[in-house]
């Protein structure tokens, strides 16, 4: 379901990016709406999957999974559905993407050391669905992941009926 943001919306979603362990009351005082306002957005954001979790975000390097990789795997035709089981089962990957291109999936892998990272590649070698992978090692991270520069780009108006909020996105301090 694809869902348009207001600047409140972007407002809370930084506010919540900011201070995440912060409550409904305190949310509603930093963008000075309703403590009502703030949970009717909130419900709403989880009911659309804009927000899909609270949980906490991992420094992988602090946790001991220091080198990380991106892979490209070639697979066998049609065999994403039972390519998406296998990688699920190997706790190395991170994450994954079918892709364009000349490789059909692009994963994200964090290992403990390169001998750790070199075990996981060729396991995913092994796997009978690839046929060929490429792996490149990151040396350092240029731009952390994000959204909300995104989101700040282009919101929408806020309704009228949130006081803080009368005024256009533009002339409010970031």
């Amino acid at each position: 379901m694809f869902e348009t943001l207001d600047a409140l919306d972007v407002d809370l979603l930084r506010a919540l990016h900011d201070t995440p362990r912060a409550g409904v009351l305190e949310l509603s005082r930093q963008l000075e709406v309703a403590r009502g306002t703030v949970q009717a957005r909130l419900d709403r954001l989880e009911r659309t999957g804009v927000i899909t979790g609270y949980g906490p975000d991992v420094d992988l390097a602090a946790a001991g999974f220091g080198v990380q990789a991106f892979v490209t795997l070639e697979i066998a035709q049609g065999e994403l559905d039972d390519l998406r089981t296998e990688l699920s089962a190997l706790p190395a990957v991170l994450e994954a993407y079918a892709t364009t291109g000349s490789a059909d999936v692009l994963c994200r892998l964090a290992a403990s050391s390169h001998e750790d990272l070199q075990q996981t590649l060729l396991e995913l070698n092994r796997l009978p669905l690839v046929s060929r992978s490429t792996s490149v090692v990151v040396l350092s991270v240029v731009v952390a992941p994000r959204t909300l520069p995104l989101l700040r780009r282009h919101p929408r108006d806020a309704p009228r009926r949130a006081p803080a909020y009368r005024e256009s996105a533009a002339s409010r301090p970031e």
